[in-house]
């Protein structure tokens, strides 16, 4: 077999195993993407306690690790980065000390008022936000951008998997979405970054007790900037 003969053969394999290699990565992909699109439970609250947060029985901290990525979803994480409320109290830290990826933070308390937090934990922020409630429990906009603010943070064609430091502040972003015409279908409680053990926790404490420090710039946060809107004039 001459030197041409040789190469042309060389060539052939080269093409060959090319092709295969690329058929192999294709179907990974494909797998992949079916995996990731497969269809979701029904969210369904969870017995006792958890079940009071809203938290899902059937995606929460145990497993959320399986439904990452999805290009038919969106993550929040519903924690202020530093919340004046003391949850060390309920064993929980008033800093966002960490957060799955994926997850992108929406502070809840910028959204609307809170109520309901556990007496030991005391007050959260109750600067402005984007809705008030009156004495029915509905949401008014308090600015002529806050319902696009929220359909830019929560996309109603996308499922919404919400999660924040035990749960509750997560449950409550639920309730307020679906209050305001979100799909409850669409929505998950995933629960509480404090309990969550899987392979995606990205850490931003660093340190303990008053040497601890909080790596902030890490952390993917939709910014509210209340001066820049327009205020509503309710009737």
């Amino acid at each position: 077999m001459n030197q041409v003969v040789i190469k042309r053969y060389h060539v052939a394999i080269a093409i060959v195993a090319a092709l295969f290699i690329g058929i192999v990565i294709g179907n990974i992909n494909i797998a992949n993407l079916n995996n990731q699109l497969s269809p979701l439970p029904l969210p369904e609250i969870t017995e006792g306690q958890r079940g009071e947060l809203g938290i899902d029985k059937n995606i929460n901290e145990s497993n959320i690790d399986q439904y990452l990525g999805r290009s038919d979803s969106v993550y929040r994480d519903m924690r202020m980065l530093k919340d004046p409320a003391n949850y060390e109290a309920i064993e929980g830290d008033s800093y966002l000390s960490g957060y799955v990826e994926g997850f992108e933070v929406v502070s809840f308390p910028y959204l609307t008022n809170v109520i309901g937090l556990p007496k030991e934990v005391g007050k959260t922020y109750d600067g402005k936000v984007l809705f008030g409630q009156n004495d029915k429990g509905e949401y008014i906009a308090n600015y002529e951008e806050s319902m696009k603010i929220l359909e830019d943070l929560f996309p109603k064609d996308k499922n919404i998997f919400l999660m924040c430091g035990g749960g509750g502040y997560a449950g409550m972003t639920k309730s307020m979405l679906v209050k305001l015409g979100w799909d409850t279908n669409k929505i998950y409680v995933v629960g509480g970054y404090w309990y969550y053990e899987g392979q995606h926790d990205v850490k931003v404490k660093k340190g303990e007790g008053e040497k601890a420090t909080y790596a902030f710039w890490k952390v993917p946060y939709h910014d509210i900037k209340f001066d820049t809107l327009t205020e509503k004039k309710n009737d």
